[in-house]
């Protein structure tokens, strides 16, 4: 971050308060830090100081095992968690956002109640005095993560994985037309495989070219790739099972196809039917529990992205790194293998079905498939083939599904699980 970007002095304080109230968010539950990132008082606050507090927020759990490591080696004993909230973002202003150490220990005492000032002030400048904190592919994710990725992937795999967590992604773009060929240029964005635009630029993207015409939506990479796969034309039906925040039911409904958009919150399908009505395209839209939704209808192709531990997704929320815990695995396991029961009822004969989690983990993915697989003989893995849907090519499995791990791309991507199964027509 450029220190231009740093607040003026008499916002500077305000906007620390902000980041301090944004990691307590992002910390204590999951989906905090976005809901925080959208409260009134973030909001009030200019958009220097919204862009600096965040910045600084996202560069602490970025770099939120290094730093803790180096705190705990000057710490004697465990401070309250707003203390050592404040000395994280103290230690990220000044190692990885140029803040100078003396405005970053100046500012953070200032916010600190004076009778654990004394410790702030002494403990940020012992840290400051020994450099930065090593980041180190093997301290930047949780341990009990790390020891996850290494029995799934391997030593190498599971170290090139971690090593994505501290870099700070590009913003990726589907097109609503991919025959615009206009679109990159005015955006000055890279175009990379299947059709997604990736761009270095930042800020408000409801500024951005094309916006305002609906003519692209943001969408990592990787999530543009389940839909892609279902390869629904004119005339097709489809749903889109767990439809929101919406990028991929605006995909199936730019095909051409007739598109159901389901999710069992209101609020969530909201941003679902925003996102509709900007891009001028349609579809009917349902608020139903995917799992027990009664409509008997079967569908040409069917999309199943479930909710899932997401920690594929940490390049652009850090955060789930360190909300997810050991037993959330199971639980959304088991919600995973009743709603691709469901999803099954609603396949046609000979249709398609795609699976997809934004999860590395192996029980929400493969093991997944593999149920399904011996409840529903009906069913058989549709290989992928390579390169399919701007797939990277080194997540390709001998299976035929996609195992995407963020490095898998020049760039990196979401971590992903996608197989695409097909019915027989007669059984």
């Amino acid at each position: 971050m450029n220190t231009s970007e740093t607040p003026a002095p008499s916002s500077a304080l305000a906007a620390r308060q902000a980041a301090l109230a944004l990691l307590q968010a992002a910390l204590g539950r999951r989906g905090g830090l976005d809901e925080a990132l959208s409260a009134a008082r973030y909001m009030a606050l200019s958009p220097q100081d919204r862009g600096f507090a965040r910045a600084v927020v996202m560069a602490t759990l970025r770099h939120l095992g290094p730093i803790d490591r180096a705190l705990d080696g000057k710490l004697k004993r465990e401070p309250s968690p707003p203390t050592r909230d404040l000395l994280r973002l103290g230690l990220a202003q000044a190692f990885w956002l140029d803040t100078p150490a003396f405005a970053a220990v100046d500012t953070t005492v200032s916010l600190t109640p004076k009778p654990m000032r004394g410790l702030v002030n002494a403990v940020l400048r012992g840290v400051l005095r020994d450099g930065a904190p090593s980041d180190a592919p093997e301290f930047l994710a949780p341990p009990w993560l790390m020891a996850r990725w290494r029995a799934a992937f391997g030593e190498s795999e599971a170290m090139a994985v971690a090593g994505q967590i501290a870099i700070e992604p590009a913003t990726d773009l589907t097109q609503r037309d991919l025959a615009d060929s206009t679109l990159a240029a005015s955006l000055e964005a890279e175009a990379l495989p299947g059709g997604t635009l990736r761009l270095v630029r930042r800020g408000d993207v409801a500024a951005w070219p094309g916006y305002d015409e609906g003519r692209w939506w943001v969408q990592d990479r990787a999530a543009a790739i389940p839909a892609r796969l279902l390869h629904v034309g004119q005339g097709e039906t489809v749903i889109d099972l767990c439809a929101a925040p919406g990028g991929k039911t605006l995909q199936l409904a730019a095909s051409g196809a007739a598109v159901t958009a389901l999710d069992q919150s209101a609020g969530r399908l909201r941003r679902v039917t925003t996102g509709l009505s900007r891009t001028g395209l349609s579809a009917e839209t349902v608020v139903a529990d995917a799992q027990a939704w009664p409509d008997t209808r079967t569908f040409d192709a069917v999309l199943l992205d479930a909710p899932c531990s997401a920690t594929g997704t940490f390049r652009r929320h850090p955060d789930v790194l360190w909300n997810a815990k050991p037993g959330d695995i199971p639980a959304l396991s088991q919600l995973q293998s009743r709603l691709l029961d469901s999803a099954a009822r609603r396949v046609r004969p000979g249709g398609r079905l795609v699976y997809s989690v934004c999860s590395l983990e192996p029980e929400e993915g493969e093991a997944q498939v593999r149920g399904f697989l011996d409840r529903h003989p009906e069913f058989t893995i549709d290989a992928i083939e390579p390169g399919e849907g701007g797939s990277p090519s080194a997540s390709l499995s001998r299976e035929g599904w996609l195992r995407i791990l963020p490095h898998h791309a020049e760039g990196g991507l979401d971590g992903f699980f996608i197989a695409r199964l097909r019915r027989a027509a007669e059984y």
